[in-house]
């Protein structure tokens, strides 16, 4: 598998930095095949970790400071557990978040080295912070043998991201990091965690991401803001209808006949919302049944809300999917992540592969000047240690 070369970078710098031979573990980013900005409005989701990753070599120090390198960065960050909460922002708060939560929930957690080394590309909605805090969590529960669950460590690394860095994510993109199996995709029920795998073999056709290159950090985007209009309206629609609040207790119905009591905004994002769980569950059986057509519809049709009910894409994004459209041998293309840039997801005939590579390529390239990046990507195995 990839990472078994992947690692040799940060193995190496570990050990000429700190003169000793580490363990070594790795979590991958994600995909998410449908059912975008769900998670946290506690929906279902299909997500699959990819064979692009967080690499985390780690050994005790027997001191009180833990040292910590990013070969991403080429930067080394060190504290103790008395001075961590001084660390300015940046990649070192997603580890020190993991150690804040380990630390709330009674885990004893001694000082170590680590290097840390990744080619999740930042910023393109493939969830390089949930990869990093699951290798984070994955490799300190495993090398201290704290005992920790897959999900508890899933549930911490997203509290690590909700509290420490300030990003009130879901638990989506922890999950598909630390619960990947190759080759099949997740339908999580994020209200419950219940989930259940899907064969993902996609045969003649296969998973390509456009990358539009436009940075994007959840941080400063209206994540947070869409959240909000989320939970506002759900509590109002909810309140009227008289059911509990979630939204697999109302439906587009409800929605036409409680929207005088919500603004037009929210009734977008209402709308969408409800149109994307129902648009998972088709999906669910679109896999089942090997009809690709019908996947490569459904991705459409969620561009389609993301960019005009959602209101999270961008000029870059909805190019790229207007382009698809015309592209012989696509069946489907969507905005995939947090929005305002990032990635698309495309699902296409292996063999029209590289001439969409091109053609997209030198059409983007007119148009804003820069060239995209793509990637292949494979679904693979979630967190995991790496036996050298």
């Amino acid at each position: 598998m990839f990472s078994s070369n992947f690692s040799q970078k940060a193995i190496q710098e570990f050990q000429n930095r700190y003169q000793k031979k580490p363990r070594v573990f790795r979590s991958p980013g994600r995909i998410n095949l449908i059912g975008e900005h769900i998670d946290y409005n506690n929906g279902w989701v299909m997500p699959a970790g990819i064979d692009k990753e967080v690499t985390f070599c780690i050994s005790k120090n027997e001191t009180d400071t833990f040292r910590i390198f990013s070969l991403n960065q080429q930067e080394e960050v060190s504290f103790t557990l008395s001075t961590y909460n001084s660390i300015p922002s940046g990649w070192a708060k997603y580890v020190i978040g993991v150690i804040d939560e380990l630390i709330k929930v009674g885990k004893k957690i001694p000082a170590f080295d680590a290097t840390i080394d990744g080619n999740v590309p930042f910023g393109s909605g493939l969830s390089s912070s949930a990869a990093l805090e699951c290798a984070t969590a994955f490799a300190i529960n495993e090398y201290f043998e704290l005992n920790l669950s897959r999900k508890e460590i899933a549930l911490i690394s997203q509290a690590a991201e909700n509290n420490f860095v300030g990003v009130n994510c879901g638990i989506m993109d922890q999950f598909a990091s630390v619960f990947s199996k190759e080759n099949q995709v997740i339908r999580l029920d994020c209200d419950t965690l219940e989930y259940e795998y899907f064969p993902c073999e996609l045969g003649e056709y296969t998973l390509i991401l456009a990358n539009t290159l436009v940075k994007h950090s959840l941080g400063d985007s209206e994540y947070n803001t869409r959240r909000r209009e989320c939970e506002t309206a759900l509590e109002v629609l909810s309140d009227a209808k008289g059911v509990e609040k979630s939204f697999r207790n109302l439906t587009i119905e409800d929605l036409n006949t409680y929207s005088s009591l919500i603004n037009e905004t929210q009734a977008k994002r209402l709308s969408f919302v409800l149109g994307e769980i129902n648009r998972v569950q088709l999906a669910s059986k679109a896999l089942k049944n090997k009809d690709f057509h019908e996947l490569g519809k459904l991705l459409y049709e969620s561009h389609e809300g993301l960019q005009h009910l959602y209101e999270v894409s961008c000029e870059e994004l909805d190019f790229m999917v207007n382009f698809s459209k015309g592209f012989e041998g696509l069946l489907g293309s969507r905005m995939m992540g947090g929005g305002f840039g990032g990635c698309t997801i495309n699902l296409i005939e292996r063999k029209s592969s590289q001439s969409f590579q091109k053609e997209l390529t030198g059409a983007y390239f007119k148009q804003f000047g820069i060239e995209p990046e793509f990637y292949q990507v494979n679904i693979g195995e979630g967190s995991s240690e790496v036996i050298l």
